[in-house]
C-alpha cells in the first residue's frame, strides 16, 4: 500500500507541473511521440525516486531534470529556483520593501565583514530618520551584525512594509553610538541612472533596464529636459541588459511616427504572434536623437536601438550589441520558483533577426562567440562590416540605407574601446579610488555634509579635487602597493620592494592621468555623498564614446531632417 501511495505521489507531481502552468496535458501534446515521451521521463523519476541506492530529494530531481530540458533548447530558457525568483522579480517590478539604503560589506578583524552604508536611497525610511553614508551598521535588532553576509541583509533588513527594525551605528569620526528606529517601507528601484543637460542644447537620458516603472521614468525626465530647452536628444543603452518588451514599446513609440512597425514577434502558438506599431501621441518625434549603446546593451535595448535606426529616426553609436532577439514568458511553480521559456523570436521593423546563432542551448560557446564577434568589431568600421557582409545578411531601412542583422545591433558609427594606461589598470584593478574615497568620506563626512549635503548640482559644477586630496591619494595608493611618482617609491622602501605586488609609475606618467584622476575622485565621492547619478555629468567629461559621439551631431541632425520630411 505504501509503494502504491508513492506511485500516485509521483505521478500527482507531473500532471500537477502542467495544471500550474495553466495547461492540460491534451492540449499541449500534439503528437504520440510527446505522449510516449511525457510518459518515459514519468517512468524515469518514478524508479530513480524509488529504486536508486540511497536516499534522493525529489524537489532537487525534478529541478535537475528541468535544468536538463532547457539547457538544450537555447541560452536563455531558464529554471529560477524560488531562492532567488524574488531578486529577479524585484528587477523587473522596480521595487522591494526594506529600510532604503545600498550598502558594502567591508573587511574586518578577525575575517568578519561589516556592514557600511554606501548610500541612502532618496526618500526612502533611512534618510528619513537621517542615515548617513559610511556609518558602520554594528547590530539588527539588538545582535550584532559583524559578519554579516548579503543573506543575512536580505534576512534581516528587508521586510513587509510598516514593520519596524532597530539599527546600532557606529559613525566615523563621531563618539559612541547611534540608534535607529526605521519602519521599512517599499522602495523604489530607479531603471532611469541620470537625466540632465550635456550642454545649453543637448539632454542625456540612461536607462540602465527596461522594468516596471521605467516609461513613467523616462517622460518624466524627457518632459524636464525639453522645458530646460533641450533641442537634441543622446539616449544612453549602454550596459541595458533589456527588460519588459512593453516598456522598450513605448519608450520608442515616442519617437515614431502614428503606424510604424516598432517590433514584430514570431512563435508558434497564435498568443506568441504580434506585431507593435507606434501610437500617434510621441513627444518626441522631430528632434534629432543619437543612441548610444554596446556589448551589455541587450533585448529590449536592441528592439529600442533596432526601431529607430531601421525608420532612420536616429545615429546609433558605440559598438555591437549583445544580439538578443528571443522573447521569453515566464510561469510560476507552486513552490514558488518558475520557467522562463523562449516562446518566440522578434524582428526588428526591416526584418533583421537579431539573435546571435546559437548550437542546442551551449551556454559556453554562446557567450565566448560573442566576446570575439565584439573583439573582431573593434578594429573595423562599420562601412568595413557593411562591404564584407553577404546579401543574406544584408536589409534596407526605410530610407534605403544598408544595415545588417546575423547578430546584434550594428551601429551607424563604431567607436572602439578606449583604452587604459598601465597606471590606470593598476589603480582601478585594485579599486584603488573606490577605497580611497570611503577612507576620506570617513575622515571628512561632517565637513562635507555641511558644506554640499544639500547642494548635488553645485558639486557637480563646482567642486574640484585639491592637490592636498589627490596627494592624500597618491600616498593612500602606495600603502596599496601602486606607488605613483618619485616621492612614493621612496614611501614604500620599507615594503619588499622586490615583490612583483609592487607596482611602480613615474611621475610624467602620473602627469599624464591627473586629470584623470581628479575627475574620477570627484565622481566616486558625488556617487557617496548623493547617489549614482551624480556620477554620469562628472564623469561624462572624460566618457570616450559619449565625447566622440558629440563630433557625429550633424549626421544625426541630417537623419532627423529626413525623417520629419518623409512624414
Amino acid at each position: 500500500m505504501m509503494r502504491r501511495r508513492k506511485l500516485i505521489a509521483g505521478g500527482v507531481l507531473l500532471v500537477s507541473v502542467s495544471l500550474v502552468l495553466g495547461m492540460k496535458l491534451g492540449s499541449v501534446i500534439s503528437s504520440q511521440d510527446a505522449a510516449d515521451a511525457l510518459k518515459k521521463l514519468e517512468k524515469a523519476f518514478l524508479l530513480v525516486n524509488q529504486r536508486y541506492v540511497e536516499e534522493v530529494d525529489a524537489n532537487k530531481l525534478a529541478e535537475s531534470a528541468i535544468r536538463g530540458m532547457l539547457e538544450d533548447l537555447d541560452p536563455h530558457s531558464i529554471y529560477i529556483d524560488a531562492d532567488h525568483l524574488g531578486g529577479v522579480s524585484e528587477n523587473f517590478d522596480a521595487e522591494f520593501e526594506g529600510i532604503g539604503i545600498s550598502y558594502e560589506l567591508l573587511p574586518g578583524p578577525n575575517g568578519q565583514d561589516t556592514l557600511a552604508v554606501l548610500n541612502v536611497l532618496p526618500g526612502g525610511p533611512s534618510e528619513e530618520v537621517g542615515l548617513q553614508s559610511g556609518d558602520r551598521i554594528i547590530e539588527v535588532d539588538g545582535v550584532t551584525s559583524v559578519g554579516y553576509k548579503d543573506a543575512d541583509v536580505k534576512r534581516n533588513l528587508k521586510g513587509p512594509r510598516g514593520t519596524i527594525v532597530t539599527i546600532k551605528v557606529r559613525r566615523p569620526g563621531v563618539g559612541g553610538y547611534i540608534d535607529f528606529t526605521i519602519t521599512r517601507d517599499k522602495i523604489p528601484i530607479h531603471t532611469l541612472d541620470s537625466a540632465y543637460m550635456l550642454d545649453d542644447e543637448t539632454g542625456y537620458i540612461r536607462l540602465n533596464r527596461f522594468a516596471r516603472t521605467t516609461y513613467s521614468e523616462f517622460m518624466k525626465s524627457l518632459r524636464s529636459l525639453i522645458e530646460e530647452g533641450m533641442r537634441r536628444l543622446v539616449l544612453d543603452l549602454r550596459g541595458n541588459s533589456g527588460g519588459y518588451m512593453e516598456m522598450a514599446v513605448k519608450v520608442s513609440d515616442e519617437f515614431l511616427s502614428e503606424g510604424q512597425v516598432i517590433v514584430s514577434q514570431r512563435g508558434k502558438t497564435r498568443d506568441s504572434r504580434a506585431t507593435f506599431r507606434a501610437s500617434a501621441r510621441g513627444l518626441w518625434e522631430k528632434g534629432p536623437v543619437m543612441v548610444l549603446v554596446d556589448g551589455g546593451s541587450a533585448s529590449a535595448s536592441e528592439i529600442v536601438a533596432g526601431a529607430l535606426q531601421d525608420h532612420d529616426r536616429a545615429l546609433i553609436v558605440g559598438r555591437r550589441t549583445f544580439g538578443k532577439g528571443l522573447v521569453q514568458k515566464q510561469w510560476p511553480f507552486e513552490d514558488g520558483s518558475a520557467i522562463r521559456v523562449t516562446v518566440a523570436r522578434y524582428f526588428t521593423p526591416s526584418g533583421r533577426l537579431i539573435q546571435t546563432p546559437y548550437e542546442n542551448g551551449d551556454r559556453s560557446d554562446y557567450y565566448s562567440s560573442k566576446t570575439l564577434l565584439r573583439e573582431q568589431d573593434g578594429a573595423k568600421s562599420a562601412t568595413d562590416l557593411l562591404s564584407e557582409a553577404p546579401d543574406s545578411l544584408r536589409y534596407r531601412t526605410s530610407a534605403g540605407r544598408v544595415v545588417l542583422a546575423g547578430g546584434g545591433i550594428i551601429p551607424d558609427y563604431i567607436v572602439p574601446v578606449d583604452s587604459l594606461s598601465d597606471l590606470m589598470r593598476a589603480v582601478l584593478g585594485k579599486s584603488i579610488p573606490t577605497k580611497f574615497i570611503r577612507f576620506w568620506i570617513d575622515g571628512h563626512s561632517a565637513q562635507l555634509q555641511t558644506t554640499w549635503g544639500e547642494r548635488r548640482d553645485d558639486f557637480v559644477k563646482k567642486y574640484g579635487v585639491d592637490d592636498e586630496m589627490l596627494q592624500a591619494f597618491l600616498d593612500f595608493s602606495a600603502e596599496k602597493n601602486v606607488a605613483i611618482g618619485n616621492r612614493r617609491v621612496v614611501d614604500v622602501e620599507s615594503e619588499d620592494t622586490d615583490s612583483p605586488a609592487v607596482q611602480r609609475f613615474s611621475s610624467s606618467e602620473l602627469e599624464e592621468e591627473k586629470e584623470f584622476l581628479r575627475v574620477l575622485l570627484k565622481g566616486r565621492l558625488a556617487t557617496r555623498l548623493f547617489d549614482r547619478s551624480a556620477w554620469y555629468p562628472i564623469y561624462g567629461t572624460l566618457d570616450y564614446l559619449l565625447l566622440e559621439s558629440q563630433n557625429l551631431w550633424t549626421a544625426a541632425e541630417d537623419l532627423a531632417a529626413q525623417y520629419v520630411d518623409a512624414r
